[in-house]
């Protein structure tokens, strides 16, 4: 891939390598690919996640001269996931990058030899690692998961947030469910009947939200509690959208949906598993062994409210809420 072609796929900007890089003549060139299972991957889709990444590999000394990333997106067509990494399989990757469940448990059935680094929640209980500390086999990375006792305090923060609160509507893949990785869920709707909040459960298709937003607009809930997934981190625009236009006070997981518009989020800092990903790509690259090298959790949690959007809801935030806020966005 060319270098041109390689930096507008990545950023969709100009990101300038180092020129002391570009003159270099590695001896290897190694390819790399990214797998997404739902939104596709625009040079601008996964901002700024994916410029951190790319940022963290250009650190690491690799340049368009000695790395090609492969980005693929099965689109929401999760029965195209096997087909698109035996492809890449047979252009001969040395690494798969795989950014949801479903994508890394498709890519460990078709292969048990290239290895994989993972964006995974409840990767022990999923079955794609055997523990966080020795995963072993050919799956390694990073994973969201910030503990069920996390799950809840997105409701706890909510009610602080809105005391009036009384129904709440958690949006949720289909995908996710069948996958198993319904503890964010449980978590959420027992902290919610423990504060006498009503909960309903959203579920969309992949890439299709159409028919849980329609259901979050028949049902008027009060908030709307967004679930931790890459499909959602990826749509988070299309989500933050609805919720301004339905005028509904909104949580998440991630910052970067803060940053777009939405209300207030508490998690793990999302571009900064990024750039841990591309740390683990690097030492594999370098002749790590994935079955050897620990997942590691959440090391940051960021609490971030935009206050421009609290004002176009008529929302005034609690001062207890301002004092603990790690990032405000105005």
């Amino acid at each position: 891939m060319r270098r041109r072609q390689f930096i507008a796929l990545v950023s969709g900007a100009a990101v300038g390598w180092p020129l002391t890089a570009r003159a270099q003549q590695p001896a290897k060139v190694h390819r790399v690919a990214v797998v997404s299972g739902t939104a596709p991957l625009r040079p601008t889709s996964m901002e700024p996640a994916a410029r951190a990444f790319v940022d963290s590999l250009m650190a690491f000394g690799y340049t368009p001269e000695n790395l090609v990333l492969e980005w693929r997106s099965a689109e929401g067509r999760f029965e195209r996931v096997p087909q698109i990494v035996r492809e890449m399989v047979s252009l001969n990757v040395d690494v798969i990058v795989t950014l949801s469940n479903s994508v890394t448990r498709a890519a460990k059935d078709v292969t048990q030899t290239v290895p994989i680094v993972m964006l995974g929640a409840n990767p022990v209980e999923e079955g794609l690692i055997h523990s966080f500390a020795q995963p072993g086999g050919n799956v390694t990375g990073v994973t969201p998961d910030t503990g069920i006792e996390n799950f809840g305090k997105w409701v706890q923060l909510l009610k602080e947030l809105l005391p009036r609160m009384s129904h709440i509507a958690y949006l949720e893949s289909k995908a996710d469910a069948l996958s198993g990785s319904k503890q964010s869920a449980e978590a959420a709707s027992t902290v919610s009947r423990e504060l006498g909040v009503k909960f309903l459960l959203a579920e969309h298709a992949p890439l299709d939200y159409a028919d849980a937003f329609a259901l979050i607009t028949r049902e008027r809930p009060d908030a709307i509690l967004v679930g931790p997934s890459a499909e959602h981190f990826e749509n988070r625009r299309l989500i933050v959208e609805f919720a301004g236009r339905s005028r509904l006070p909104s949580m998440y997981w991630d910052r970067e949906s803060i940053a777009d518009g939405g209300l207030i989020s508490y998690g793990p800092d999302v571009t900064n598993l990024f750039r841990r990903m591309a740390g683990y790509v690097d030492r594999i690259l370098k002749g790590a062994k994935p079955g050897d090298l620990p997942v590691e959790r959440p090391t940051k949690f960021l609490l971030t409210i935009n206050l421009k959007t609290a004002k176009a809801l008529g929302l005034t935030i609690p001062p207890t809420l301002l004092a603990r806020a790690d990032d405000l966005i105005e």
